[in-house]
């Protein structure tokens, strides 16, 4: 991790600007899986603490968070548990996925970024930001940012000028092979100066 601050700060003094005045983040990361994918699906465009909510509530609906039991419930028993019609699509597309073996979850960890996107961007519901979230929580890809995340973009605005996406994926070319731990950075200035404060499943 020290290798990748050093590198960032070298190449950007908006990191310098926010590890002094924030501090250095710890990396959050959370277990790799099919439960973990399904949480991030049911984060899509809400806050992380309605997300949490939801997925508590889904998980109590079987005796184990598995591909099986989740197709097994109704949709019934979804909107009982607060995940709306197109997150039950999405959850059933992923779930039915793994029991027909046209994804293996398992096997990722021996892919690099680019063949895990290429795999799960197939699935209907999960899109770029699903899958950089993955990468980066679930794999510790170290080389990810995700251009779709508001609190990334609004960040990227105030620190830096930069309004259009076009322009923020040219200029942050100078953060690679690190862009994750420089989305991380990004992340703890957003929610340190909201005074705000997360914790991930």
């Amino acid at each position: 991790m020290q290798e990748a601050i050093n590198h960032l700060c070298k190449k950007d003094k908006i990191f310098s600007q926010i590890i002094k005045q924030y501090g250095i983040p710890t990396i959050p990361s959370r277990p790799e899986g099919f439960e973990t994918l399904v949480l991030i699906i049911l984060e899509q465009q809400v806050s992380i603490d309605s997300a949490k909510s939801t997925y508590l509530k889904l998980k109590n609906k079987v005796k184990s968070f598995t591909p099986k039991n989740l197709i097994s419930l109704t949709d019934e028993m979804y909107r009982e548990a607060g995940v709306s019609r197109q997150k039950t699509s999405y959850i059933n597309v992923l779930a039915k996925a793994i029991l027909n073996k046209e994804i293996d979850l398992k096997n990722f960890k021996n892919k690099d970024a680019l063949q895990v996107r290429a795999e799960l961007i197939k699935l209907k519901g999960i899109g770029n930001w699903t899958i950089d979230v993955y990468l980066m929580f679930c794999l510790q890809a170290p080389d990810i940012l995700p251009l779709g995340d508001i609190a990334v973009v609004n960040t990227i605005k105030e620190l830096l000028q930069i309004d259009n996406k076009t322009e923020m994926e040219i200029y942050t070319n100078k953060w690679k092979p690190y862009r994750s731990f420089a989305t991380f950075l990004l992340w703890h200035f957003y929610l340190e100066k909201r005074n705000r404060k997360l914790t991930y499943f």
